[in-house]
């Protein structure tokens, strides 16, 4: 089904006339209403009036989460206060969070742009969905529940951890669609399959993100649960799920180019590929009021495909996303840095500035382990000085980065060191495949 042909099938002329309209007229709202961006312009020798269309965007700024973090909290905020309805937050940062924040048309364009990526998926206001994602300052649960109640669908506002109930009210609700992650879904389905529930189950639909995934996840949920799983794309800066999802054909995840103008870059020049070549995903909110951003990056690797889908639509898609240009990862949803992991360490007396991160999935959960150097007096105490200090590092962590992690001790000198820029990561889930 497609939700809004008028939109989702224009032709490409049609489209670029419309982003090149609210182009001229973002950069100008932002120009007289956010110093920051104001700034930026005039240290590029730039007006308003010398953006005309999509053709000079590359002649704009870039915006990066660091300019995010300079301008916390509503710095690179477009509208006084009085207007704004809604803040959401990146889940799992320290510190200070990557916030965005609404205005009342904000919300109703996300609603809107999430009824599309629902309605594309093949749910109807006859379907019950449940949402999976967790609710609060995290854009998942709002998003998807917003989009479901535009389309009319009945929503199951579940969140996540308690996999039990949730079975409970699938099976005597009748749900029929399900928003969540990719992984929580696997366990939940694993867990209808261990009770020997799955014929008590009417799902037909999963949309899934927050996390990268891969093809043989989609054909593992889809084979046990006997449903059809989409792919969602989203970011808190931009708006949150809702940006971009796939079809029944799979072949990419079709992004919405009447409210997001993305652009492939090569992130070492900084400058446009060529159609068809991979780089790092920019995209500039084109209808965003509240804080709209030009020219965000992503740190998302992948490429555009701009020729016409199968199921009729014509805006570009997405491909399958290669890596990062950073070192974040997501673990069950939540946003880690590396850095994050040895900023807790060295509060803690005794350990070293080595460490390893070690990070699979097992069981179709993510796993997080820190192996983390400590002076030599703790292996020569007792043990139990080594199990206080265990206890105390992964309490520091969990504060830190919000996750339960593993940590073991080790000997000094037993991780490997460098004199230049040592890997501190070992990601070995084959996310990008």
């Amino acid at each position: 089904m497609i939700w809004n042909v008028t939109k989702e099938c224009m032709s490409r002329d049609e489209i670029e006339v419309i982003q090149s309209k609210r182009l001229v007229k973002i950069v100008d709202k932002v120009y007289h209403n956010v110093p920051y961006y104001r700034n930026k312009m005039q240290q590029l020798g730039l007006e308003p009036g010398d953006i005309r269309g999509i053709e000079d965007v590359e002649k704009l700024p870039f915006t990066t989460y660091e300019d995010l973090n300079e301008n916390y909290p509503f710095g690179l905020a477009a509208v006084p206060m009085s207007e704004l309805v809604r803040l959401q937050a990146s889940s799992g940062t320290t510190g200070r969070p990557k916030i965005a924040v609404y205005t009342r048309r904000d919300i109703d364009i996300w609603a809107e742009c999430s009824a599309r990526c629902l309605a594309m998926a093949g749910i109807t206001k006859d379907d019950i969905i449940q949402v999976g994602y967790g609710y609060g300052l995290f854009t998942g649960g709002l998003g998807a529940h917003y989009g479901a109640e535009f389309l009319g669908a009945l929503v199951i506002p579940m969140s996540s951890g308690n996999s039990q109930k949730l079975i409970q009210m699938m099976i005597d609700c009748g749900a029929t669609a399900i928003a969540c992650t990719p992984s929580y879904l696997l366990h939940v389905a694993e867990d209808l399959r261990d009770a020997d529930l799955l014929d008590k189950i009417k799902l037909k639909v999963a949309i899934c993100g927050a996390e990268p995934w891969t093809n043989e996840m989609r054909d593992k949920m889809e084979d046990i649960l006997h449903l059809e799983a989409h792919d969602i794309y989203g970011l808190t800066e931009i708006c949150g799920p809702g940006v971009a999802t796939d079809c029944k054909y799979h072949k990419g995840l079709h992004i919405w180019e009447d409210h997001f103008l993305p652009e492939i870059i090569d992130p070492n020049t900084l400058k446009q590929v060529p159609h068809g070549e991979t780089g790092e995903l920019v995209i500039t909110t084109l209808t965003k009021e509240g804080m709209p951003l030009l020219r965000y990056r992503t740190k998302d690797l992948t490429y555009l495909e701009y020729d016409k889908c199968e199921c009729g639509r014509t805006m570009a898609r997405i491909q399958r996303f290669k890596g990062r240009t950073d070192d974040m990862l997501i673990i069950r949803g939540v946003n880690v840095f590396p850095s994050q992991v040895e900023a807790a360490l060295l509060t803690i007396d005794g350990t070293t500035p080595h460490y390893m991160i070690y990070v699979d999935r097992v069981n179709n959960e993510d796993t997080f382990e820190v192996h983390v150097e400590v002076e030599e007096r703790f292996f020569s105490d007792e043990i139990s000085e080594l199990e206080k200090l265990t206890k105390q590092i992964h309490a520091r962590l969990r504060e830190r980065i919000g996750l339960n992690v593993k940590v073991k001790l080790v000997e000094p000198n037993a991780l490997p060191h460098s004199d230049g820029k040592t890997k501190h990561v070992v990601d070995n889930r084959k996310l990008y495949v």
